[in-house]
């Protein structure tokens, strides 16, 4: 089936970035910080992975101080993060399609990760959590990225990682491809992408 979008929404960690251990580290650093239990990975990507900082310290009862601390501890741990085998080239084949990263990251984060891997120009517009009321697994990241490219979101491909990507991507009516995750179609590999869209 060829799917002909309007745009490709994509998510960023998990999906172009390996970022997982490094936010695990950087909450891990900020938690020690503040006198809190660690987690342990399988915890962090059982209950927090995929979720918005403000959402995960939430659930941690702890206060949102520690989201400013994360967020610039983060910068200390971007040697964590690698950039997918496939990213790059899947964004070059892509070329033709308007583009946008939509991330439950922090702005200042989700810039130095895409400045980092010198894939920000690949995108028209970076939409993250400091942009929206609510982060995903809420819609409204997914209307204002279609916004910010004039496009309808009932003709936009979403693709993500996690159920919050899942969720956003359906209660906006888009069509959602995901990266190993049910959703309305599986891929293993993002370069997969290309030739659903092609």
């Amino acid at each position: 089936m060829k799917l002909a979008p309007s745009a490709i929404l994509f998510d960023m960690d998990g999906v172009l970035v390996d970022s997982l251990d490094s936010w695990w580290n950087a909450l891990n650093s900020s938690l020690k910080m503040f006198k809190h239990q660690e987690i342990t990975k399988e915890e962090f990507i059982k209950t927090y992975w995929g979720h918005d900082l403000k959402g995960n310290l939430k659930r941690l009862h702890l206060n949102p101080e520690v989201a400013q601390f994360c967020n610039i501890t983060y910068g200390n741990h971007l040697d964590y993060i690698n950039i997918y085998p496939d990213t790059r080239i899947t964004l070059q084949q892509l070329t033709s399609y308007r583009k946008a990263v939509i991330t439950n990251t922090p702005t200042g984060c989700a810039r130095q990760i895409l400045q980092k891997f010198d894939i920000e120009q690949y995108f028209e517009a970076v939409i993250t959590s400091d942009d929206v009321k609510k982060a995903k697994p809420s819609p409204e990241i997914v209307f204002k990225a279609c916004e910010r490219l004039e496009v309808d979101a009932k003709t936009v491909v979403l693709i993500g990682d996690t159920e919050s990507d899942v969720k956003a991507g359906r209660a906006a009516g888009c069509r959602v491809v995901g990266l190993n995750i049910a959703a309305d179609l599986t891929i293993q590999r993002l370069s997969e992408l290309t030739a659903l869209v092609q």
